[in-house]
């Protein structure tokens, strides 16, 4: 199992990038849809036309790229402590941080499909401000992944 792994690094990097892209999109086109519907007018066609669309970005792209992400992501971990001969590189502090983004970017992907839900019931209670705060944060973190890993990684 390990020979496949270690073959299939360059593969498992380039799967990872792209689903941390798709995701990572999602992240920041979710709560811009959701400021959006704040000014829809509940049972109106934009309010239904928004749903349909939050439905489809959350269902069919951002879920399963989170998915991927996680998987491809805990393959190149596998397979970066095979290569290095042991786990200690994982002590270190990049490692910690940029492992620590992508748990906030999961716990925000869960907060926004609870807020897509409440559109759906029409039960609302986020002003767009909040929304607008919101789109801010995957922001963040995605240049702070991004830093990480092309100035701290190996």
């Amino acid at each position: 199992m390990s020979e496949i792994i270690l073959g299939g690094y360059d593969w498992f990097r380039g799967l990872h990038i792209l689903a941390v892209i798709a995701w990572m999109a999602g992240l920041l086109y979710l709560p811009r849809l959701f400021i959006y519907h704040c000014n829809a007018i509940p049972g109106g066609e934009l309010d239904e036309t928004l749903k349909l669309q939050e439905h489809r970005l959350l269902k069919l792209i951002m879920n399963p790229a989170m998915i991927a992400a996680w998987i491809f992501g805990l393959l190149l971990i596998w397979s970066n402590a095979e290569r290095s001969g042991g786990w200690s590189i994982f002590h270190e502090w990049d490692w910690l941080v940029k492992l620590s983004a992508v748990i906030l970017m999961t716990g925000l992907h869960h907060i926004f499909a609870i807020r897509k839900k409440r559109f759906e019931a029409g039960s609302n209670d986020w002003p767009q401000r909040k929304y607008r705060i919101y789109n801010e944060i995957p922001a963040v973190l995605a240049i702070v992944i991004v830093l990480i890993a092309t100035v701290a990684l190996r």
